[in-house]
């Protein structure tokens, strides 16, 4: 019995340089990834409720629930088309060695946060800040 040898998957780590080669090269893998599970996603949908038309169905229950679906449907896809948005923004940042720094600030935001949410643009602290000016906003 021969044993294939496990390859690793990589996670970047803070022992490494911030945002070096394999930083780099690991979040634009993701980035690619996740950009190319939204598109296949939004196309999907898209034939699928081309294919779905209850519009000119007679019943008025069945007019109105397709109606509903239709719009439920168009919310998410707008949603996924503006996240692809971002994600062509966080590669451009890539390109450009500004990912991984904080928009406002200039100080990195962390591989935690960049792992768990890749197209952060803000550090902790100032989406801490930005949204507790919101809610101020929101309150007055």
């Amino acid at each position: 019995m021969v044993k294939k040898a496990i390859k690793k998957k990589y996670t970047p780590n803070s022992k490494e340089k911030y945002m070096c080669a394999k930083h780099k090269k690991f979040f634009t893998e993701k980035l690619l990834e996740w950009r190319k599970e939204i598109i296949k996603s939004n196309n999907e949908s898209a034939a699928l409720s081309n294919l779905d038309d209850n519009s000119a169905s007679a019943d008025i229950v069945d007019q109105a629930s397709s109606y509903t679906e239709k719009t439920v449907e168009m919310r998410a896809s707008n949603r996924r088309r503006k996240l692809v948005n971002k994600i062509d923004s966080a590669l451009r940042r890539l390109k450009d060695d500004t990912y991984g720094y904080c928009i406002e600030t200039g100080e990195p935001i962390g591989l935690k946060r960049l792992i768990a949410r890749p197209i952060a643009t803000l550090s902790i602290q100032a989406q801490e800040k930005h949204e507790q000016e919101e809610k101020i906003y929101v309150d007055n």
